[in-house]
């Protein structure tokens, strides 16, 4: 019989429940539109903020709706760099800098992305932890794919119509400092 790991009661009830309670909501891109396919929307980052049970900060992130007036406010994973007030640019035609979210087949070898999407339009799957980041490190234009390599140092094939961001996820160098005491341990994990 195998063991059921620590992952799975989480869901199971008493005392293993996931405690979600401060918890900002889900962190992605934005949903895949014609801005992004096609050109470029600008976004306004107005917060960075921490996220409890999560290593890395987010950055909220404020768009013009391109459909109605209004402004649609997502959640993004921060890249290290990325400070409030920093206009962010999504889409094809956007430009390679830090924070930036861009096609696969915008960015070339040797690049320095994270939070990527493994299928077209799932909203970023790939290099979410804090520090983490992949590479890109092959095009083929002929086939629409494009290799990269991830975090654990596996290559990966994917469409190059997936997006990611440009640059390291931050909150990088958290494993460094050791705990020290069981009480430290003990305080991290309560809620």
């Amino acid at each position: 019989m195998g063991r059921v790991i620590r992952a799975q009661r989480k869901g199971a009830g008493g005392i293993f429940k996931s405690h979600t309670h401060k918890r900002e909501g889900a962190a992605k891109l934005r949903p895949l539109d014609f801005a992004e396919r096609k050109g470029y929307i600008r976004g306004l980052v107005k917060s960075i903020i921490h996220d409890s049970g999560r290593g890395a900060p987010l950055a909220k992130v404020v768009f013009r709706n391109p459909y109605k007036y209004g402004q649609v406010e997502e959640t993004f994973i921060a890249t290290e760099g990325m400070f409030s007030g920093q206009f962010v640019y999504c889409g094809k035609k956007a430009s390679l800098t830090v924070g930036n979210v861009l096609p696969l087949s915008s960015m070339p070898e040797g690049t320095v992305i994270c939070n990527i999407e493994s299928s077209i339009g799932d909203r970023g799957s790939l290099a979410r932890t804090s520090g983490n980041y992949a590479t890109v490190i092959g095009q083929n234009p002929d086939d629409g794919k494009t290799r990269i390599k991830l975090p654990s140092g596996a290559k990966k094939v994917l469409s190059n119509k997936c997006r990611a961001s440009v640059g390291i996820i931050a909150g990088g160098g958290r494993m460094d400092k050791p705990l020290m005491k069981a009480g430290r341990a003990f305080h991290k994990y309560r809620v």
